[in-house]
């Protein structure tokens, strides 16, 4: 099984695959290599709207929109992340807050105990 360095024709994110799958993915998108971002949304521009692209035509449509795009695709997939985990991080620091909150009380208990919880 050989592997070989690709590069996708839209955003030019190099991947390393075998020779079956780089096969297999030109098949697809009009003899063009599309990494697994680039593909997905050329296979949603095709099922969208009213009148569904021809896959030629939304792989040009979103080759012309990753042209118009001039940053590395590595900078943009690691904006993402980090715009991701800072949410995720907002969301983790609020849900530690209310538990905090609740942790600071007094139970008491029939038989008279006191416990804290923490």
């Amino acid at each position: 099984m050989e592997i070989e360095s690709v590069k996708c024709e839209c955003c030019g994110l190099k991947e390393d695959c075998t020779q079956e799958y780089i096969r297999d993915v030109k098949a697809k998108f009009d003899g063009k290599w599309l990494c697994g971002l680039c593909s997905e949304a050329v296979r949603d521009e095709v099922n969208r709207g009213k009148r569904p692209f021809a896959m030629e035509e939304a792989v040009k449509a979103h080759m012309s929109f990753c042209g118009k795009i001039k940053s590395n695709p590595a900078v943009r997939v690691a904006d993402g992340m980090r715009q991701m985990l800072r949410r995720r991080s907002t969301d983790l620091s609020s849900s530690s807050n209310k538990y905090n909150s609740r942790s600071n009380t007094t139970s008491q208990v029939t038989d008279s105990s006191t416990f804290q919880l923490h």
